[in-house]
């Protein structure tokens, strides 16, 4: 009887544990990782945080304790936090002639690195991207060659523009190698381009954000296309977080220091760059509609700097899970399509397609 006592005891020691880290997530997307960056970690793990509640919720239940409501409780306080990690939006959703398309999709240089061991990645790339046939286009980790090597050539934008309804584009590159080698952002659009711009990240690497501005019909509208500050973790954190996954904890202190501060980092700096896109947002003559990949998870200060007002569509017109990103970390919903309130979302679909990193995502926008 003492020894289920304690057990007991010590089970809702840990459930009061698991409740504040889940109330300490809650809070995380309204502080900037920059003053409190701590607080990231507990977002980034919401996911897990809910789960564990709803699992003690069911066992405090099922063994007849009052204990039970501390669970509930916390469930209760982050309810809202639940829908941005899975959907059920069921039934056909009508698609009207005057709608548009928009698709955000990290493609990972086309696989030029060959990390999918598919010679032919890049064709199917460029065959998913001609049958969905967006009207607008937002590729993140863009890679363009403007001269052949080698017998291979790897000219991405005279392919794109070739194939693609969406001939009109914007293009960023924040890295140049040979003069002939591009890495970066680029906007397709089938519509007129009338503006466009570069927001200044300070030391931007791989990452940045465009805006272009496009006329349908008679009305103006400024897409977005981001790519924010990844954790640049390398094949040996991958090992550190796989030997901790497998309880081998040797030699782990100073492995976990250094991957700890590459996490602490990549929060810090997409806190930056999102109070720099927001600002950006706020200030814009037009309706907008925000596209890419965050590198950040939906409770997240990175998510709600962003979005601020504007509707995230996997929330609107999204089913199932959402997960974006199927590499090995983080495995979260971490790519974006917002829009103004002045606009209306159906089908908006994660991909299944495994061409990438990253799940490509889509959805058809219309005016209210």
């Amino acid at each position: 009887m003492k020894r289920n006592s304690f057990t007991s005891r010590l089970l809702f020691g840990l459930n009061i544990t698991v409740v504040i880290s889940a109330i300490l997530g809650y809070v995380s997307p309204f502080i900037s990782p920059a003053t409190i960056w701590p607080l990231a970690f507990f977002g980034l793990a919401m996911p897990y945080l809910l789960l564990l509640n709803f699992i003690f919720l069911l066992y405090w239940v099922f063994r007849r304790k009052a204990w039970f409501v501390v669970s509930l409780l916390a469930l209760s306080i982050g309810y809202t936090t639940i829908p941005k990690y899975i959907q059920f939006n069921f039934g056909n959703q009508e698609l009207k002639e005057s709608s548009f398309k928009v698709m955000s999709f990290n493609v990972r240089v086309f696989d030029l690195y060959m990390w999918t061991k598919e010679k032919s990645a890049r064709n199917l790339i460029f065959d998913f991207l001609k049958q969905e046939d967006p009207d607008v286009l937002c590729l993140q980790e863009f890679y363009q060659r403007d001269e052949q090597l080698k017998r291979y050539e790897f000219k991405t934008l005279d392919t794109l523009v070739k194939i693609l309804s969406a001939k009109n584009y914007h293009v960023h590159y924040t890295t140049t190698l040979r003069k002939t080698d591009h890495w970066g952002l680029i906007t397709f659009s089938k519509f007129p381009i009338v503006g466009k711009g570069v927001l200044p990240f300070e030391n931007q690497g791989d990452n940045a954000s465009i805006y272009t501005d496009v006329q349908i019909e008679d009305k103006t509208v400024r897409i977005y296309n981001n790519h924010l500050a990844s954790i640049k973790l390398e094949k040996r954190d991958y090992k550190t977080m796989k030997t901790i996954n497998d309880q081998d904890y040797s030699d782990m202190i100073n492995k976990s220091t250094g991957l700890l501060g590459k996490v602490k980092n990549g929060f810090i700096k997409r806190s930056l760059q999102a109070d720099l896109i927001a600002t950006s947002i706020s200030n814009s003559p037009f309706p907008v509609v925000v596209c890419g990949d965050f590198n950040d998870s939906p409770t997240s200060y990175t998510y709600n700097t962003i979005r601020g007002n504007l509707k995230d569509n996997y929330l609107t017109s999204g089913s199932g899970l959402g997960r974006t990103y199927i590499g090995e970390f983080p495995s979260f919903r971490i790519d974006y399509i917002f829009c103004d309130t002045t606009l209306k979302s159906s089908n908006y679909t994660t991909h299944p397609v495994e061409l990438s990193d990253h799940h490509p995502i889509s959805v058809n926008l219309n005016w209210k």
